[in-house]
């Protein structure tokens, strides 16, 4: 499952049904349900109990952590540091570090060393990059009870999610770290039972697997936090500049990526490699149609394909726009219109060019009409991958500067904003004219991480600002991108009935078929 994140810049949750009331008052009840004045009663002060830094069991948060592939892993080990947090489980169908990629050789292996002040870990697998479950369980077990003096309180592992949450009766929260077709179920199963979420983008790789999620965690009382919410830049000087007139009437937001970074195919396998030891390949695949492995589908690769990921936007437009979404009011677009780049071969002595719908292009740019929203006119957004970017402004020749490899502009009718592709640093165009501003002072930026934020919110039953229901429309956005490109057509949308009007066939990748017992709504 998991060899999720895949891009080297990453570090970035789902809600709640209905709550199980089949337990008893076990921890997560207690913390997370409580009031103050009973936990003021409750809990001995840590200084009774312990020295500095101690933390009693019952003021302590379990987490489960689904996914250990190689960002699963990079992201592991700053929460292991963290006295309120305890990793009581961690989950992954493949057992062995067997196979894995990563952004180097070492790079992994050699943060685990240091995390663990262990010179010569080594990951025991076929390679020297690490993964898989039993390397996470050993991170955990390895640091809690050498740098917290816990020698018996071993973290359980599991391949087969279903089966830890039937047996760990007692966790306030998961943190998912799968590739993107199993977030949608992984979130839905945890919301059913209480326990709360945070996940990596996206919430869903289909549209309607994503709004069953996003409308479950609206009805739920459980912590949601979708983790690329951590990483979004502000908007408030390019808005300051927007509704002073600086650029006249916004028409165009432009956004560009480097991505994809990982290989991309354009064919599907023929061959027919074993499966390696200790991977449960029918719990990989999950809510998907059976298929042979292959490793072209698994780790650092899997978000080229259709069934298994989002692509390009869905990596990292959540870093990006989210912002922008809420800053605009951005909804409801009514057109997609895609442009891609396309594979040609040789067969038979003839040239053809190659067809399908089972992986994103290696370039492409997707054009979303937004209609326009209470004073704000019509907007539309671009966006582009694979080193495709927007005509370079002829205000950069005058500046005599090159586009940015990756980035963000707002086009208006008298001018246009330059900005990072975090919307950082936002300039006017042409230079000359940023002499004349009085630049508005970046927002102090939120000292407290995204996860304590989610871990506090769980403690206090409350919701996070990157809560699943604060990202409908990015979620959407994304979902319709996927659609575009593996249709390869213009797409006219009913946002009110989520349905495309004028290429019906295209409806049905909106939603997935489940293989049986994959339904989120019998897990």
């Amino acid at each position: 499952m998991m060899n999720q994140k895949t891009s080297p810049t990453d570090a970035q949750s789902l809600n709640p049904e209905e709550g199980n009331t089949t337990h008893q008052i076990n921890r997560r009840k207690f913390i997370g349900g409580i009031t103050s004045a009973a936990l003021a009663m409750t809990i001995v002060p840590r200084h009774v109990l312990g020295g500095n830094g101690f933390v009693a069991p019952s003021d302590k948060m379990t987490l489960a952590y689904i996914g250990t592939g190689t960002q699963g892993l990079r992201e592991l080990q700053p929460l292991l540091s963290i006295p309120e947090l305890q990793i009581v489980a961690v989950c992954d169908p493949q057992k062995y570090a067997t196979g894995y990629y990563d952004w180097g050789k070492t790079g992994l292996r050699d943060e685990i060393r240091a995390t663990l002040k262990l010179p010569d870990w080594k990951s025991g697998g076929d390679n020297t990059v690490p993964g898989g479950r039993d390397n996470g369980k050993e991170i955990v077990d390895t640091y809690y009870s050498k740098f917290r003096g816990e020698k018996n309180k071993g973290c359980n592992a599991y391949a087969d999610f279903r089966e830890m949450f039937e047996k760990e009766k007692d966790l306030n929260a998961v943190k998912v770290m799968t590739p993107d077709h199993l977030h949608g179920v992984i979130a839905m199963a945890a919301m059913k039972r209480g326990i709360g979420v945070t996940t990596h983008k996206p919430i869903s790789n289909r549209l309607e697997e994503g709004r069953l999620v996003i409308d479950t965690a609206g009805k739920s009382k459980v912590t949601t936090h979708l983790i690329a919410w951590d990483s979004n830049g502000s908007m408030d000087q390019v808005m300051n500049w927007i509704n002073a007139g600086e650029i006249g009437t916004l028409k165009e937001v432009h956004n560009w990526s480097n991505r994809p970074v990982w290989p991309q195919y354009p064919t599907l396998p023929t061959d027919k490699p074993e499966v390696p030891k200790g991977m449960d390949w029918d719990i990989w695949l999950g809510p998907e149609a059976e298929r042979t492995y292959h490793p072209h589908y698994t780790n650092m690769v899997f978000r080229g394909w259709y069934d298994f990921g989002g692509g390009s936007m869905a990596d990292m437009g959540h870093y990006s726009l989210w912002t922008v979404f809420k800053a605009l009011g951005l909804e409801n677009p009514t057109i997609i219109e895609p442009t891609f780049s396309h594979v040609c071969g040789i067969q038979d002595s003839a040239a053809f060019q190659v067809r399908n719908d089972f992986s994103f292009p290696f370039a492409s740019s997707v054009r979303f009409k937004y209609p326009a929203k209470g004073s704000r006119p019509a907007v539309d957004l671009i966006w582009y991958d694979g080193g495709m970017r927007p005509a370079v402004p002829e205000e950069l020749y005058e500046d005599n500067k090159e586009m940015p490899a990756e980035g963000m502009m707002f086009v208006g009718d008298k001018g246009k904003i330059l900005a990072g592709f975090h919307v950082d640093n936002p300039q006017l165009l042409p230079a000359k004219r940023m002499a004349l501003q009085a630049v508005t002072a970046a927002p102090v930026k939120e000292k407290t991480s995204g996860f304590v934020q989610f871990m506090q919110s769980v403690k206090a039953g409350k919701q996070c600002p990157g809560s699943f229901t604060e990202a409908g429309d990015i979620t959407e956005a994304v979902n319709l991108y996927a659609v575009a490109l593996r249709m390869g057509r213009m797409l006219k949308f009913d946002s009110a009935n989520r349905k495309i009007t004028n290429v019906p066939e295209a409806n049905k990748y909106l939603s997935r078929q489940y293989r049986k017992g994959w339904d989120p709504g019998t897990i």
